[in-house]
């Protein structure tokens, strides 16, 4: 990777912070970033804020995770190079670990099959899966094991997060008691994801629904930050997604316990009382607060310098989490 070049407002504000699973690539061997993917054999279902979506008959779908970046629910106009397969092999990690606690979309056909055409496939190679076509639920599960982002300004203005008492005193980016469950809705690009009470969950959901939901986001959270630390990670918090098949049970969707959908700490450097610098796109958020941007269409373009060490913490992540 080139080294990069600057605007001085981005030098100060990064002077001022301090300077089938895939295995581990090294940056080196990362694809060419894929911003949008060009799949003309296969109807498009939809294209999201990262994700493209094809139809594989009437009960699969394609899903490639392209290398976009969305920060404060918008896409921003700069790829991260490598980001989709890290998300991939991630994702497919989690969900292989976690499938004794509840099944995922994952399905068993080959990527050749779905596109037998050597160009098409090479363009999406480690960043595409074939997924089950699952009725997605209209909430997101958050899980929480430390106070930080929207839940500290929650709990510093109320003293609770998502309408949930929690104990005084508590510092930024302390651990909590125990992880909570707070639940959000679903935006489509361009809007805001919106917290939730657990009650307004289940009027969504139903009362069985909710319960399980939560049940299982939790343990999935007990079960993924046990692990992570004892590779050197704190997660802090995550956000999961499920759907239901035909008989209504529910599977774990889209991405799990990524650096997208997950605040990813170094253990080595964590201390309560302070934002912990991360794995995850807090980075790139970091540095888009430092501008006179409104958080609306359109995005300002990212200096290379943050492409590059954001990329880099991409695949830190990863290593430690996958070779460790």
């Amino acid at each position: 990777m080139c080294a990069p070049t600057m605007a001085a407002a981005s030098r100060a504000w990064e002077n001022s912070q301090g300077g089938n699973v895939q295995g581990p690539q090294p940056m080196d061997d990362m694809p060419t970033a894929l911003f949008r993917s060009e799949i003309s054999s296969l109807p498009l279902i939809r294209r999201g804020k990262v994700r493209d979506m094809y139809a594989v008959g009437k009960d699969q779908m394609l899903i490639v995770t392209t290398d976009r970046i969305s920060a404060f629910d918008v896409v921003l106009p700069n790829p991260i190079p490598g980001k989709g397969v890290v998300l991939t092999a991630l994702s497919n990690f989690w969900f292989g670990k976690t499938a004794p606690i509840v099944p995922n979309h994952l399905a068993d056909t080959p990527l050749d099959k779905v596109l037998p055409d050597f160009g098409e496939r090479k363009s999406v190679e480690h960043r595409a899966v074939v997924v089950r076509r699952l009725k997605p639920l209209p909430v997101e599960a958050i899980v929480r094991g430390y106070l930080i982002g929207s839940g500290w300004k929650d709990y510093r203005k109320t003293g609770a997060v998502c309408g949930m008492r929690l104990p005084k005193g508590l510092a930024q980016a302390g651990k909590l008691p125990e992880p909570i469950f707070t639940p959000s809705t679903k935006a489509d690009a361009g809007e805001h994801d919106e917290n939730i009470s657990f009650a307004r969950a289940v009027e969504l959901l139903g009362r069985g629904v909710a319960d399980r939901v939560r049940e299982l986001s939790v343990a999935i959270y007990h079960f993924a930050a046990d692990f992570a630390h004892r590779r050197g990670i704190i997660i802090a918090d995550t956000k999961m997604e499920f759907g239901q098949d035909d008989e209504g049970k529910l599977v774990l969707i889209d991405e799990l316990l990524t650096p997208d959908s997950s605040r990813f700490w170094p253990a080595e450097s964590y201390r309560p009382g302070i934002n912990p610098p991360s794995f995850d796109k807090q980075y790139i958020r970091d540095y888009l607060e430092s501008l006179h941007w409104d958080k609306r269409p359109p995005a300002p373009e990212l200096p290379e310098s943050v492409v590059a060490k954001s990329a880099e913490k991409y695949q830190e992540a990863m290593t430690r989490l996958v070779a460790g």
